[in-house]
């Protein structure tokens, strides 16, 4: 991938990821009702977060191989 298709692909990550964050927030907030929704929104939320952090770290790794290039 190119630095600017892993830029994309960040920002849609990220953006994903706040969502998520807000979901797994409001499902908290309505405790105890939904609480059997916690494992699934749990994991939904850790696996958007660590794509994101993959996708960080071929980003950082692609701009550097930019650099030295």
């Amino acid at each position: 991938m190119t630095v600017e298709e892993l830029e994309k692909k960040v920002k849609r990550l990220s953006m994903r990821s706040t969502d998520a964050k807000m979901n797994l927030h409001d499902l908290s907030e309505e405790l105890p009702t939904d609480w059997e929704k916690i494992p699934e929104v749990a994991q939904e939320t850790y696996e958007v977060f660590r794509e994101l952090a993959a996708a960080r770290r071929d980003l950082k790794a692609a701009k550097q191989a930019e650099a030295g290039a």
